[in-house]
């Protein structure tokens, strides 16, 4: 089956998800949560996300981000490749922690967004987790709800503006509002061809992007490289003294950009077998 094709640009809102390889789980304990939440969180500040929704389950997880910068595909990548390298080196093991790539699906704002930031925080429900979303702590739920300080760079305004002005009413409109949300018909039935969620008029104004990407796909690959970023732009001055930067930014050369091994190691003055390792988030 071909890839759903990914559209991005400002402002686009997504549901991501993302599952562990072989349906394994991604986390194991406590730490390993919190260390993904770490991780997401440095995501979002980076990338300049709004993170409306998230729940972390044990071998998948929902992401509900809006970008502003339009960069989704950028963004995910870092975090999978961040969890797996931080998540590896503490368990002391190599290899794939996810299921190939993650699934994005663009959203329509109004009135889907916060129908889906319902659903993503019901999945310990569903699960039999919980029977009480106020139990489960790694979640958006209970910082949206109120009961506990969020971290800094989760976003629960827009959410909590749909139910009214005053933070402490919209709170408790926001908890029936989820609470009436069980046993009601999934969203998913209404997404167009793996990749929109919205009204006819949305999915039309998509169209043009569609095409756009096909016909990016279409363009040979190094047509399509001739204006990417030099190494030299890509490794700036202190990027290498900070090694989980030049990690990360070791991927994105690799993955984003299409530049060889062979020429960031030389680039950057390391082993071939190095970056190898740091692009398939061995390190």
């Amino acid at each position: 089956m071909a890839r759903p094709l990914r559209i991005e640009f400002p402002g686009a809102i997504y549901h991501v998800t993302a599952r562990g390889n072989a349906r394994q789980a991604i986390v194991c304990d406590d730490e390993d949560r919190a260390v993904f939440l770490v991780c997401l969180g440095e995501v979002v500040l980076r990338f300049g996300w709004v993170c409306h929704a998230y729940c972390l389950m044990d071998n998948h997880y929902h992401l509900l981000i809006e970008t502003p910068e339009g960069n989704v595909s950028r963004g995910m990548r870092q975090l999978n490749g961040v969890v797996t390298q931080r998540l590896n080196r503490r368990h002391r093991r190599v290899g794939h922690l996810f299921q190939g790539r993650f699934k994005a699906i663009l959203v329509e704002r109004e009135p889907y967004l916060v129908e889906l930031c319902r659903y993503v925080v019901l999945n310990p429900i569903r699960a039999g987790l919980v029977r009480q979303l106020e139990r489960y702590s790694w979640s958006s739920y209970p910082a949206t709800r109120g009961l506990v300080d969020g971290p800094g760079w989760f976003s629960p305004d827009w959410v909590l503006g749909q139910f009214g002005p005053r933070r402490a009413v919209a709170q408790r409109r926001y908890a029936e509002f989820v609470a009436d949300g069980m046993g009601r018909p999934s969203p998913w039935s209404a997404v167009r061809g793996q990749t929109l969620l919205g009204s006819e008029s949305f999915v039309d104004s998509m169209r043009p992007l569609l095409d756009e990407k096909q016909t990016l796909k279409e363009i040979p690959r190094g047509q399509r490289l001739l204006h990417r970023p030099s190494l030299t732009q890509l490794f700036p001055k202190g990027v290498r003294a900070d090694k989980r930067v030049r990690d990360l930014t070791i991927r994105t050369a690799c993955v984003d950009y299409g530049y060889s091994m062979a020429t960031i190691a030389n680039h950057a003055g390391i082993h071939y077998s190095t970056v190898s390792k740091i692009v398939k988030g061995e390190r």
